[in-house]
This record gives C-alpha cells, sequence and structure tokens, in this order.
C-alpha cells in the first residue's frame, strides 16, 4: 500500500479537525474529513441542522443556509486538508481567505441535508495555495467556487523577541 492510499483511508472526525482549525460552534462548518489525497484533495462533511443559529433570521419561514456559509464550508474543508498534509497544528499556523472567485449557488441547503464537500488544490507557491471547492447533498450540485488562502504563521520569529535590554 502506497502513502495515497493509506492517506485516502484516513477519516478525520471532528475533535481531530479542531487540532487542525481554529474555528469552534457555531462558525465549524466541516465535521468529518475523508477521501484524503495528501496536498492534493479532500472531502468534508457537515450535516446541517435546523439548530443552527442563522436559521432564526435566514428565513424563518423557509430556512437556508446561507451561500457565504457553504463557501467557508469549503474553505475550512482545504483549510483542514492543508494543514493535515503539511503535518501543523492550528496553535502554530492558521489559513486564511484570500480570494472567492466564480462562486455559483445553485439548490438551496435546507436543515436535514448532508453537504458533501470535494476540494482540490489547483496550485499552491509558499504559504498561498488556490482550491476548487463543491458542494453537494447527495448528487445535486447545491455550490462551487474558486477560493485563495494564506498560511499564515501566528509564532514571532525567535528575532522578533524583546531582548532583556528591552524590557
Amino acid at each position: 500500500m502506497d502513502s495515497m492510499t493509506a492517506a485516502r483511508d484516513i477519516t478525520l472526525d471532528v475533535d481531530q479537525i479542531k487540532r487542525l482549525l481554529p474555528h469552534r460552534a457555531p462558525f465549524l462548518f466541516v465535521e468529518r474529513l475523508a477521501e484524503i489525497h495528501l496536498g492534493e484533495s479532500a472531502v468534508g462533511y457537515k450535516a446541517v441542522s435546523y439548530n443552527e443559529p442563522y436559521f432564526q433570521g435566514h428565513f424563518p419561514e423557509y430556512a437556508v443556509m446561507p451561500g457565504v456559509l457553504i463557501v467557508e464550508a469549503m474553505a475550512q474543508t482545504a483549510g483542514a486538508l492543508v494543514v493535515h498534509s503539511l503535518g501543523l497544528t492550528r496553535g502554530r499556523r492558521t489559513v486564511y481567505f484570500m480570494t472567492i472567485d466564480k462562486a455559483r449557488f445553485r439548490r438551496p441547503v435546507r436543515p436535514g441535508d448532508l453537504l458533501r464537500i470535494p476540494v482540490k488544490a489547483v496550485r499552491h507557491r509558499g504559504p498561498v495555495w488556490k482550491f476548487t471547492g463543491e458542494a453537494f447533498v447527495g448528487d445535486e450540485l447545491c455550490a462551487e467556487a474558486e477560493f485563495g488562502a494564506m498560511i499564515h504563521d501566528n509564532q514571532p520569529d525567535l528575532d522578533d523577541r524583546p531582548s532583556d535590554g528591552d524590557r
């Protein structure tokens, strides 16, 4: 079994994802990561519950998950893929959105839906990554987008720490 096959067989649960991402409820939109091809692609999953706080106002009579949150779920899936692939921990680095392009929304996402979110890395140079993402309910495409993200180092360089003379 090669390393890519082994990586595909790994599934990360929500507790493992929380070690990779800084997001927490109510802003964590990926609960499982599967079909992982390190540095290349993964599939995220989000069970959409009627208890999501945004449904109180979007819309009370016909609850629909906001499209921007579907794109956020794509970005969180990609962020977890990158941090996991590089063997990083969330305390050391954070992945930030840089761009969103060609976002299209095809079908409403409603309470009770299970979002399947495949993402693919298109390219990366240094800390900057470009992705494509889609969101499906069953076999129906709900949304798609291209987006870019940057890995930010949260730790100061050793040279940035104050010296004894600066205190």
